[in-house]
């Protein structure tokens, strides 16, 4: 769901709420992420020790579920996101 939103700053959105679901910000626009299903949670979440199974204990990475990420004048929450 996109929310109409009236010259919006990427600073303005980061103020409000979190809401349930997450609302992500992208390209100036406030858009509501489906809400997950079951099968979706355990997946991502089988996916994410799974990489933190190999990639932290090597130090080479960690994956996070569900984590805001604001870079490039957007702000997004994506299933899975891995860091070096």
């Amino acid at each position: 769901m996109t929310i109409a939103t009236q010259s919006l700053s990427l600073e303005q959105f980061l103020k409000f709420p979190e809401t349930k679901p997450a609302s992500e910000f992208i390209n100036n626009e406030i858009i509501q992420k489906p809400i997950p299903q079951g099968e979706h949670s355990l997946l991502q979440v089988e996916l994410c020790e799974a990489i933190n199974r190999v990639a932290k204990p090597q130090k080479i990475a960690r994956a996070f579920p569900e984590l805001r990420c604001t870079f490039g004048g957007d702000s997004v929450i994506p299933d899975i996101s891995v860091f070096r």
